[in-house]
């Protein structure tokens, strides 16, 4: 009737079925299993022993390095959230003053897309010694910063950061490319309706980009701090969690517990915390959200 497709609720449900399925299979199990291993003691071969709740107390009071692991995790959640402003700048200055922005903006997206072990030994072969060629102490010596240079990676106060800028580096192109495109979904009508008005610039950025750009904002702020939270991959490539575990992170701690010590069960508490961190990380940027779309409107 009037050109209406009407399903049923069990058609509906029927086409569900499979993905729903597939994701209870392939996410929920997986996190209920480790949430069950977390309160045994096991080695991963034979039975385990049912030991309640004392590998999270060992976490939270013995563990000398879970909570120095949580902390560099903030650390660099708070230098992915830095991307954020710095895409939006640049994807706003990319759709005013280029013409044809499709080859720069993926220019910046490349480094997404290259593997991980590449950018891993890229960025420690720039971070070597002025005496193994490393670039950015070559840089600096060249401009007479001979004081700046540092073995960055061989530091136990620097190391961190180093590496956060290397996942800043690494994924600014991929905020780019979603700030760009939310960007141009907005409608050049409203933009000339503005400049009619005398909004013209940075203040029609001010009073129309950002506050259209809201939900993708936070999207990318979503993406970026749980993406940090689970870095992983390049930390191992680039440290392995040293000098001295100056760079271990929740997860990269979590895999060295599960399969270098062959305590499951505690890396297991440890994956349970780090999902209920993301949970949670993910709860409260919404709301710091919603509080600043209430408050801005």
């Amino acid at each position: 009737m009037n050109g209406v497709l009407r399903v049923s609720r069990g058609t509906i449900a029927l086409f569900v079925l499979p993905c729903l399925l597939f994701y209870l299979a392939f996410v929920f199990y997986p996190i209920f299993v480790s949430v069950y291993y977390s309160f045994m003691e096991w080695d991963g071969m034979g039975e385990g022993k049912w030991i309640w709740i004392d590998n999270y107390k060992v976490m939270f009071t013995k563990d000398p390095i879970f909570w120095p692991s949580v902390l560099r995790t903030f650390y660099i959640s708070l230098f992915s959230l830095a991307q954020i402003p710095v895409a939006v700048l640049v994807a706003a200055l990319i759709n005013r003053y280029v013409r044809r922005p499709n080859f720069l903006v993926s220019s910046y997206f490349l480094p997404v897309i290259l593997s991980v072990v590449v950018i891993g030994q890229l960025w420690k072969a720039i971070y070597n010694p002025t005496e193994l060629g490393g670039m950015l102490n070559s840089i600096l010596v060249s401009l007479g910063l001979e004081g700046w240079t540092r073995t960055w990676l061989a530091e136990t106060d620097i190391a961190i950061f180093a590496l956060s800028f290397v996942i800043f580096w690494q994924y600014i192109g991929y905020h780019v490319l979603i700030q760009f495109t939310g960007i141009q979904n907005i409608s050049n009508d409203i933009y000339e309706a503005a400049s009619i008005d005398g909004a013209e610039g940075f203040k029609a950025d001010r009073y129309i980009t950002l506050p259209l750009l809201a939900p993708v904002i936070k999207m990318s702020a979503v993406l970026a701090v749980i993406g940090s939270l689970k870095a992983f991959d390049l930390v191992v490539v680039m440290t392995g969690g040293g000098p001295a575990n100056s760079t271990e992170v929740i997860s990269t701690h979590m895999y060295y517990m599960t399969f270098n010590s062959f305590k499951y069960g505690y890396g297991s508490a440890l994956s349970t915390f780090l999902v209920v961190f993301c949970l949670v990380a993910t709860v409260l940027l919404n709301r710091l959200f919603k509080r600043a779309e209430e408050s801005a409107f």
